[in-house]
């Protein structure tokens, strides 16, 4: 086998695993628990936090009065084309490895450029079915009094939860630590 045989065959098992990556990584849970304060009253704030959740199609679903928590869940939809994008993605990548199996085994004739068949629906089909799931959003009250300052701890979606910081940050003038917006790089 020729060096540029053994380097494409590289290259292209590569690919083939950023692939598999990528469909893990779409499917990867990121809840993310933070803390936020903010200077308006208790009630206010869970007003406006539980307007902006319905708003955006979550439900609340349950909660508990004495430990101060609310229990919203949402449905996340697959991208349809994403996971089309995703299927021409995955039957290119593995025709062409079919083409490289071709070019260092000759005598398997056209064959293995069928794994394109494969591999391009296998990939769209796993994304779209690993990427529909229910989500939660919890909200607990850590105030112990009725104060005029509101101290919260939400658990969630990471990008909900910046989602949360962007639209309602000056409204209900919340504050946290900015972990949200810190990448982990």
């Amino acid at each position: 086998m020729s060096y540029s045989l053994n380097s494409t065959l590289l290259l292209t098992i590569l690919l083939a695993i950023g692939l598999f990556f990528f469909l893990r990584a779409s499917s990867k849970d990121r809840t993310t628990i933070v803390e936020i304060s903010s200077s308006q009253q208790p009630v206010k704030v869970l007003n406006g936090l539980c307007e902006w959740l319905n708003l955006r199609g979550w439900k609340q679903t349950g909660g508990d009065f004495e430990q101060r928590i609310l229990i919203f869940k949402g449905q996340v939809v697959s991208s349809k084309f994403l996971a089309i994008f995703l299927g021409f993605l995955g039957g290119f990548g593995s025709c062409a490895l079919g083409l490289v199996i071709i070019q260092i085994y000759p005598e398997l004739g056209w064959w293995p450029i069928l794994l394109g068949l494969i591999g391009g629906p296998l990939s769209g089909i796993v994304y779209f079915k690993k990427s529909a799931r229910e989500e939660k959003f919890e909200l607990r009250l850590i105030n112990e009094n009725e104060s005029d300052l509101t101290f919260m701890r939400l658990r969630a979606h990471r990008d909900e939860l910046i989602s949360l910081e962007n639209e309602l940050g000056e409204k209900l003038q919340l504050k946290s630590d900015g972990s949200l917006f810190k990448t982990p790089i």
